[in-house]
C-alpha cells in the first residue's frame, strides 16, 4: 500500500490570497492529483495546518479549497486520514474549538479526523498520529507515546534544535529524546524539510515567503510494504531570484518567459552599463509577473560589525545576520523569533 502524505498546506494562505490560491490550485491539479492518479493511490495521510488563519476562515478560500481539493477527494475514491496542527485550533491550549470539523461534517466519507492520539491501520502497517500538543493533552500524548505499540509516528511537532525555516533553530520546544524508541517520525509544522536520527521534517508542499525561494519542496510517498519515503519534488514555484551581473550574463537571461505568474527580484551583483542594465529590468517587468524587487547596494544597511561577506538574500536571512552581529546581552534567539513573527504578520496583510 501506498499512502501520500501532506502537511503545512495552509488553505487560506497569505490573507487569501487570490495568487497564492491560484499557486496551490497549480500544485493539485498539476503535480500532486496527476500522481495519486498514475500510481493508483486512495489514502493521504495530512500531518496538520491544513488552514493558515486559526481565528478566521475566508469563504473565498473555503470555497476554492473545496472545489480544488476536497470535491477531488471525492471525485476520485481518496480518503484522507488527518490530524490537528496548531494553525488549526484556535485556542492555544486545547484542540477542541477547531477548523477541522467542518470537513469532517461536510465530506465525512472522505475525511477521517483525527482529535486524540490514535493508532491506524494501514493494510497491517501500524502507524500512531499524534495531534498538536497543548497543555490539555501533552499528559495524554506522552502516555500514549509510551505505550503505542506503533514503530511510525505521524505528528505535528514542535521540538527544540530543528530548523523551523532555514538558518532559524527552534530552542523553546519539545525534547526529541520522548521520540527515541520509534523508527521513524514524520512531521509536519516547520516549513523547512530536515532529518535528525529517525525525526524527519517533511517541509512544506510550496513556496509561502522569499525565505522559500531556492529551498526545493515536496510531498511524500510511504511505501508500506519496503517501509520506505519517497520524497517527490513540486517543480513549481511562485519565488524567483536573478542575480544581474554584467560581466557573465546568465544564459536563462535570454529567455524570461519562464518569470511569468512569480515575484521576481533582481539582486545586483554587478551593474555595468546602466542602460543594459534598465533594458534588462524593462524586460523582466514585461513578463506577466506580480512584483519585481531589486536588491542593489546593502552597504549602507551593513554595520561596522558585521562581515562584508554577509550573502545577498532574502530579508530574514539579512536580520538574522544583522542580529547576530550585534554586540547585546539580550537573547538574540528571542528577538529573531520575535522579528520573524512580526514579518510573517507584515508579509501576510502585503499580499491582498
Amino acid at each position: 500500500m501506498k499512502i501520500a502524505i501532506l502537511n503545512d498546506t495552509h488553505c487560506g494562505a497569505r490573507n487569501s490570497s487570490d495568487i497564492f490560491m491560484g499557486y496551490q490550485e497549480r500544485f493539485y491539479s498539476e503535480v500532486f492529483f496527476p500522481y495519486l492518479l498514475e500510481n493508483d493511490i486512495k489514502q493521504i495521510i495530512h500531518l496538520g495546518d491544513y488552514y493558515d488563519n486559526r481565528k478566521t476562515v475566508n469563504f473565498k478560500a473555503l470555497s476554492h479549497n473545496r472545489k480544488i481539493f476536497l470535491e477531488k477527494l471525492r471525485e476520485y475514491g481518496i480518503t484522507m486520514d488527518i490530524i490537528l496542527g496548531n494553525h488549526d485550533v484556535y485556542y492555544k491550549n486545547t484542540n477542541e474549538l477547531n477548523a477541522l470539523k467542518e470537513l469532517q461534517g461536510h465530506y465525512m466519507n472522505e475525511v477521517n479526523l483525527i482529535m486524540e492520539p490514535t493508532d491506524m491501520d494501514y493494510d497491517g502497517f501500524k502507524m500512531a498520529l499524534v495531534p498538536w500538543i497543548n497543555p490539555e493533552n501533552e499528559k495524554q500524548t506522552l502516555d500514549f507515546l509510551e505505550n503505542t505499540s506503533s514503530q511510525w509516528v505521524g505528528a505535528h511537532l514542535e521540538l527544540a534544535g530543528f530548523e523551523m525555516a532555514r538558518g532559524q533553530i527552534c530552542k523553546d520546544g519539545m525534547d526529541a529524546s520522548v521520540f527515541n524508541r520509534f523508527e521513524s517520525v514524520l512531521s509536519g509544522h516547520f516549513h523547512a524539510k530536515s532529518s535528525q536520527g529517525n525525526i524527519h521534517y517533511l517541509g512544506a508542499q510550496y513556496e509561502f515567503f522569499w525565505s522559500d525561494c531556492d529551498d526545493p519542496k515536496h510531498f511524500h510517498v510511504l511505501d508500506t510494504k519496503t517501509r520506505e519515503l519517497e520524497a517527490i519534488h513540486n517543480p513549481l514555484t511562485i519565488y524567483e531570484k536573478l542575480y544581474y551581473d554584467s560581466r557573465k550574463p546568465p544564459k536563462k537571461f535570454k529567455d524570461l518567459r519562464y518569470l511569468d505568474d512569480k515575484f521576481v527580484k533582481i539582486i545586483v551583483v554587478n551593474k555595468g552599463d546602466v542602460l543594459d542594465f534598465e533594458k534588462f529590468v524593462g524586460r523582466v517587468q514585461d513578463q506577466k509577473i506580480h512584483e519585481l524587487k531589486i536588491a542593489e547596494d546593502f552597504k549602507d544597511f551593513l554595520g561596522e560589525n558585521v562581515s562584508d561577506n554577509l550573502q545577498v538574500d532574502d530579508t530574514a536571512t539579512l536580520v538574522n545576520e544583522y542580529v547576530d552581529a550585534v554586540s547585546t546581552d539580550l537573547d538574540k534567539d528571542r528577538i529573531k523569533l520575535e522579528i520573524s513573527t512580526l514579518m510573517t504578520e507584515a508579509q501576510n496583510m502585503e499580499i491582498l
